[in-house]
């Protein structure tokens, strides 16, 4: 699913070309959704953090993220094991459409978009040890392609499902580990999609919830 820009305050750039995700981001971008927003439910009393809104082609935001936990650096080779961290994405559930303008067509969301969107989530707050910016941008790269063809193939062997509570309600997701953490993604009740990426927190122990008023986040 491709994003032309994004929404909120950008964090520097870290090395490599990376944001510093202690910059911390507005909320008048969350505020734009036309869809309810989806964090970790109660029972995670830890810090929350807003992170990126993403716009499709037509200026209509379409997905955005909310961290939970320690706020994880870029470069992870000394930090990986100690930072314990959670971000959830929600993604609008649009079907295929035109654009405002009517000359291009938008992609339908789904499942799989919010895979994505967590996969490559989880791969930018990674840093393999031993590897310097420049192998890490084809590194990234190469990552990305792979994290894609993951996405696109949910009910493939590289996933295994995983039945937590969405606002209280046990839902099914798709759910896969790798070395840099663990991914996932299901849909919700209220009709938009939800993925999620982390480390350092089991994903067994998690159940999402709407967030009744984002802007407490601010």
């Amino acid at each position: 699913m491709e994003t032309t820009s994004r929404v909120g305050a950008q964090a520097p750039a870290a090395e490599g070309g990376q944001q510093v995700p202690s910059a911390r981001r507005t909320v008048d971008g969350y505020l734009l959704a036309p869809f309810p927003w989806y964090g970790l439910d109660e029972a995670f009393t830890g810090p929350r953090w807003l992170m990126q809104v993403g716009m499709a082609a037509d200026g209509a935001v379409e997905h955005g993220s909310i961290g939970h936990g320690d706020e994880p650096s870029v470069r992870n080779e000394g930090t990986e094991d100690k930072e314990k961290f959670a971000v959830v994405v929600t993604v609008a559930g649009n079907p295929a459409r035109r654009t405002a303008d009517g000359t291009g067509l938008l992609e339908a969301t789904s499942v799989s978009s919010a895979a994505w969107l967590a996969g490559v989530g989880l791969l930018s707050f990674t840093w393999p040890g031993q590897m310097d910016h420049t192998l890490r941008d084809d590194w990234l790269e190469q990552q990305t392609e792979t994290a894609w063809v993951l996405a696109d193939d949910l009910v493939g062997d590289d996933w295994s499902t995983l039945s937590l509570p969405v606002d209280g309600v046990p839902t099914p997701f798709h759910y896969r580990e790798s070395e840099f953490g663990w991914v996932l993604a299901g849909s919700t009740q209220a009709g938009v999609h939800v993925g999620a990426y982390g480390r350092g927190m089991s994903a067994y122990g998690l159940g999402f919830a709407m967030i009744k008023d984002i802007g407490t986040y601010a």
